[in-house]
């Protein structure tokens, strides 16, 4: 039967299951279902050319409108003729409407009707990403199926949240279908409703009732258990419109695949075949490998005898499980090469059984074989003293688990891409940086003579490195000291996070997060603050900038958010004068892990004296941003900036972040000028 603007066709189904084929005509080609779709969100798959994934059957790959926007933005796919033009890809596109990006923002956009009000992470604007907004994005994209925006929640929701959110999505679906207008492009909705069967029939009555080219399943695959997505799969598929494709959204592992097109849906995209790769894991025929294992050291097989991949015909185990050791980026593309062809070639099998009336077979031998683990490594392996366990959850929000060569985990951004201490080890970083430069001990009895607590800021939580670091430090520190715990110094140690994911993710993967081996993390998670020995350690959750002023003032500041492209308010002129005024009573240093000159700019025009800061990895400097107070009491700890880099200043190109207006620069650059900081220390220098 044709359909809308993709000319669809039901071919064949199977007997005994919901599974089907079908086939549709984009305008770049025909697609032919069930079929997997490679995750290229700013228009490249991780790691792939075009060429690799032409060559091992991609025939539909996922943007995302999101990332696209920010970066390189709509001016840029107008100038140059589209998403297919620029990126050299001559077969179709579908691109996500951003709306799960939006779900992966709890706490930094502001859900409205008319849209979803965000900050960008490349460059800190303001953005109100509307339905409209997004459909007219996907124009200029030129992708072959666009997607309407939709309002995702956790699939954990109470019942009134996910009503509300059916509503909404439904009144943006409205609008996305009359931005489309003329255009050429299919337009699939999106059913959502969570795990409610009540919610979801609605959502699909009411979605159904528009001239969509294809329905998507949102709302799945974001916290609920196998068994209810599964469940809730098979409910949408059994109401949703026969004549049209099904599209699984953020779906998922072989093993998810099979049972969703055993229960009738269409089309699939997830990050796993990539994302997994990046571990080190691989996808085969005799089970999942992971590659790093030292089991793999001495194997000259390939990956997977039966798979006819560039990976698999020209490499072995033996030199993939090298390159990941040696933490070479050709591992994880070869391993992506080969994950992404098991996914086409375990699509392209289910169609042939399909075709042949054999898939209710197939889908029964096959259940097993898709969740075997790592068959050959425990005949093979040595025993060990010591296991390393395996990533229990490798992503959470809108964060995800990555690790180093020596196995240590990290926390990896997936909106910007940006690690959490992604070139040094992570305690190491946080011991260097935040306990041993601040001369912790030194400070705590300076406190204590002063009977008080010591306070620390820590300013972007994260995963926890540096606060743990601080607490074992002074635990270190109070066991070297007599026991008479009216002299024991005391420590209030303050956490500032909008979002605690990254901590939650590392703490459900305590074998490579070994820094949360340690009772205080998991009692901070639950109850909002920890305390023992004389240290109290509390939360703060919120945006910092809307919460610092309602804190005791601060010693020791550990400044570590993300980069100023991601977390670009935490980084503006405005806000760290406001800072430096609101610390300015106290005796206060900052310390960061940036030695950029327009940072260290913003940090002297705030009001604050600027000092180098200890190298941390191939870093030669940190930066140190302290009151006046400060200098005066720890002048001997620190080296400030002097005339000799002011003058290099005066030769910089970047002497103040780019995004800001030509009046800005002008009045901040004279604070600098004028910054007695460097008057004062050109005296000294005089004088001696």
């Amino acid at each position: 039967m044709t359909q809308g603007r993709l000319s669809f066709q039901v071919e064949a189904r199977a007997t005994g299951s919901q599974a089907r084929t079908t086939r549709f005509q984009t305008l770049h080609g025909e697609v032919r279902t069930p079929i997997f779709m490679p995750v290229g969100t700013q228009a490249t798959v991780k790691g792939l050319r075009v060429e690799d994934l032409d060559s091992l059957g991609a025939r539909v790959l996922l943007a995302n409108t999101y990332h696209l926007l920010l970066r390189p933005g709509p001016e840029v796919f107008v100038r140059m003729g589209g998403i297919h033009r620029l990126m050299g890809w001559d077969h179709s596109i579908l691109t996500d409407s951003g709306g799960f990006q939006i779900f992966s923002l709890p706490n930094a956009r502001d859900m409205r009707e008319d849209g979803a009000l965000f900050r960008s992470y490349v460059d800190g604007r303001q953005i109100l990403l509307s339905p409209e907004k997004s459909i007219q994005m996907q124009r200029a994209i030129g992708s072959d199926i666009m997607m309407v925006l939709d309002e995702c929640v956790p699939s954990t929701v109470d019942h009134s949240r996910a009503e509300r959110a059916v509503h909404r999505s439904f009144r943006w679906a409205q609008r996305s279908l009359k931005a489309r207008e003329d255009s050429k492009q299919a337009l699939f909705g999106i059913v959502q409703g969570a795990c409610f069967s009540d919610l979801r029939q609605q959502s699909i009555a009411m979605t159904c009732e528009l001239p969509f080219d294809g329905f998507a399943i949102g709302g799945l695959a974001v916290g609920e258990s196998k068994s209810e997505r599964e469940d809730f799969t098979q409910l949408c598929t059994e109401l949703l419109p026969e004549d049209r494709p099904r599209y699984l959204m953020g779906v998922g592992t072989p093993i998810d695949l099979l049972e969703a097109v055993h229960r009738g849906v269409d089309m699939f995209d997830c990050i796993i075949p990539t994302a997994y790769a990046q571990q080190s894991f691989a996808f085969t025929s005799r089970g999942q490998l992971r590659l790093e294992r030292q089991v793999y050291k001495f194997q000259e097989e390939p990956l997977d005898a039966a798979c006819g991949c560039y990976a698999c015909t020209r490499y072995s185990r033996a030199y993939i499980h090298h390159l990941i050791k040696a933490d070479e980026s050709l591992g994880a593309q070869l391993l992506s090469i080969h994950n992404l062809t098991f996914y086409q070639n375990l699509m392209q099998s289910m169609r042939r059984h399909i075709f042949a009336d054999s898939f209710s077979d197939f889908y029964r031998r096959m259940q097993p074989e898709l969740i075997r683990k790592d068959p050959d490594a425990p005949l093979k392996a040595p025993r060990r003293k010591r296991r390393r366990s395996k990533i229990r959850l490798a992503t959470l929000g809108r964060y995800e688990v990555t690790t180093c060569a020596e196995g240590i985990g990290r926390i990896k951004d997936r909106l910007s891409g940006e690690t959490m201490h992604s070139v040094n080890r992570p305690d190491e970083e946080a011991h260097r940086l935040y306990v041993e430069q601040p001369c912790l001990k030194q400070r705590l009895l300076s406190a204590r003579q002063q009977n008080r607590p010591l306070v620390v800021w820590d300013v972007g939580l994260g995963a926890g490195h540096n606060a743990m670091a601080m607490i074992r430090k002074y635990e270190s520190i109070l066991s070297s000291l007599e026991n008479d715990a009216e002299i024991h110094p005391q420590l209030l140690l303050v956490s500032f996070e909008n979002d605690l994911d990254a901590l939650r993710l590392a703490a459900k993967n305590p074998a490579i997060f070994p820094h949360l081996h340690h009772p205080a993390p998991h009692h901070l998670l639950t109850h909002g603050h920890w305390q023992a020995y004389g240290c109290d350690w509390q939360l703060v959750k919120g945006d910092f900038m809307q919460t610092f002023d309602r804190q005791p003032r601060p010693d020791l500041v550990f400044y570590d958010p993300f980069s100023p492209n991601t977390d670009h308010p935490l980084w503006e002129p405005a806000f760290l004068q406001a800072l430096a005024e609101y610390v300015k009573p106290q005796a206060c240093a900052l310390y960061t892990y940036t030695a950029s000159t327009a940072i260290r700019s913003i940090f002297l025009a705030a009001g604050f004296w600027v000092a180098k800061g200890w190298p941390s990895g191939p870093k030669e400097e940190t930066t140190i941003a302290m009151t006046q107070k400060a200098t005066s009491r720890w002048r001997d700890d620190h080296v400030l900036l002097d005339q000799s880099w002011l003058e290099r200043w005066h030769r910089s190109h970047r002497k103040l972040p780019e995004h800001l207006d030509s009046t800005l620069k002008d009045r901040l650059m004279q604070l600098v000028v004028n910054h007695p900081q460097f008057s004062e220390l050109q005296e000294r220098c005089e004088l001696n």
